[in-house]
């Protein structure tokens, strides 16, 4: 059981000597029971203490690192909604690989998993993880393929075999780069657990209960392995759903720490569109890694955006750095655009800027994170604002004219950014895909005259 904040008060040295940068010991313990800071911040406790207060500190979940190249950190999360705190370690997604594939389809599977990658938000987005299937090749070749897959990607491998005499044998040619090996079972899990405990490798525990399942994970902690991840080994979307949540709950409110272990989900869906909705849903409530079946390039930007999206902070603006932008080689005749830093809009008014091929300056005003609207409606930007920013940021000597444009959304500031500030204003489309007509059509015509 976990202890209060009164019990982990009263094993600390209660000088209240701010050291922790907390103001008190009680202060310190609340945060410590409410998994929010670790015992290791107090720099005066006693070794005794510590070890009483091992489980305590422990974070509910264990957290669990994939690989050596590119490591993938999964687990350690500490509440069900988000908006509580936060989800800390983004889902690893993997692509699944057969075994039964020749050099030339393998080759090809390959390149298309590399190009898996995108940018979205001015932050590069991608899959994690590589699962490689046992169905029909032996040892050798089984691992002869996870050393290829290992050398031409910088991708973690996931080693999907149930048999430990064909997994030892890929786990001696791979072993250093630290694959999750999948998975322990009723059947096999004292061998499997000895070849995760030779190779230092984190091993999937696979089992169609949950009882089952933290049976297993005692078992093979008894073992000397503590690594794990958890296949509840759930049939549909709804029913892998319902165990998602029990074992959330189970590990971050209850803190039972037989089933304190991330998880790990495959789709199953053979409708590609229905696949991208259940890996979504797997996302969003609460795996820690999703094996997809398909590798087709358009399924995953939606489903890298949903990650994205559900692991940044609700509780911290999204936003880039107000300043002024130059997109391309700008010249002193170059259009002045102005938007919120808001990143979705900044990054969003870029790309279409790009895609104008009109060299521009971006204006970026201080909205405290929120778009156009948002910022609008809280008073977070105006017409002042505007202006005070554009002086801030020396536009007028960047250029050699006296036009800006602004948003579509807010063409309420043009007459007093004319009147009170001087600017030529020209009143920029609602939407940011209008942005390039726009410039190559409004901006040139403004110009001409």
């Amino acid at each position: 059981m976990a202890l209060t904040g009164l019990q982990i008060y009263k094993l600390l040295p209660r000088t209240n000597c701010g050291d922790c940068d907390f103001p008190t010991c009680m202060a310190f313990a609340m945060q410590v029971t409410a998994k929010k800071v670790s015992l290791d911040k107090c720099p005066h406790i006693s070794d005794e203490s510590t070890a009483k207060l091992a489980e305590a500190s422990a974070p509910p979940m264990k957290l669990v690192s994939i690989g050596s190249k590119n490591k993938l950190d999964i687990g350690r999360e500490t509440v069900l909604f988000r908006h509580k705190e936060k989800f800390h370690n983004p889902t690893g997604i993997a692509v699944l690989v057969e075994d039964s594939l020749t050099g030339e389809e393998l080759n090809k599977e390959i390149n298309s998993i590399n190009r898996l990658k995108f940018e979205r938000v001015g932050e590069e987005i991608g899959i994690n993880l590589v699962a490689l299937r046992h169905n029909s090749a032996g040892g050798k070749e089984f691992a002869s393929l996870a050393e290829k897959i290992t050398g031409e990607t910088a991708l973690s491998l996931i080693l999907i075999c149930q048999d430990p005499s064909v997994m030892e044998p890929a786990l001696k040619a791979v072993g250093r780069e630290r694959p999750l090996i999948y998975s322990a079972n009723k059947d096999n899990y004292e061998k499997m657990a000895a070849l995760a405990k030779n190779y230092n490798c984190p091993l999937a525990v696979s089992a169609g209960s949950l009882e089952e399942l933290a049976d297993l994970t005692q078992d093979i902690k008894k073992l000397g392995v503590d690594d794990l991840v958890l296949d509840p080994e759930a049939g549909d979307t709804g029913s892998a759903l319902e165990c998602l949540t029990k074992l959330r709950r189970l590990a971050v409110e209850k803190v039972f720490r037989p089933l304190g272990y991330p998880t790990i989900m495959f789709t199953s869906n053979d409708d590609p569109f229905q696949e991208i909705m259940q890996a979504s849903t797997y996302i969003c409530k609460y795996a820690n890694i999703v094996v997809m079946k398909s590798k087709q390039t358009w399924q995953f930007l939606p489903l890298l955006t949903v990650r994205q999206n559900i692991y940044t902070d609700p509780q911290v603006p999204n936003a880039v750095e107000a300043k002024l932008y130059e997109i391309g080689t700008v010249t002193p005749a170059s259009p002045v655009i102005v938007t919120t830093n808001f990143s979705l809009t900044y990054f969003t008014v870029e790309s279409e800027v790009e895609n104008s091929k009109i060299p521009s300056c971006i204006s970026v005003v201080g909205t405290e994170g929120m778009g156009v609207l948002n910022a609008f409606a809280g008073d977070k930007w105006s017409a002042e604002k505007i202006a005070k920013t554009l002086e801030k940021q020396k536009v007028r000597e960047k250029v050699n004219h006296n036009t800006i444009i602004i948003p579509g959304l807010v063409a309420v500031f043009r007459a007093e950014l004319i009147d009170e500030y001087g600017w030529n204003v020209l009143v920029g489309p609602e939407e940011a895909a209008r942005l390039p007509s726009f410039l190559k059509n409004e901006w040139k015509l403004n110009n001409k005259q």
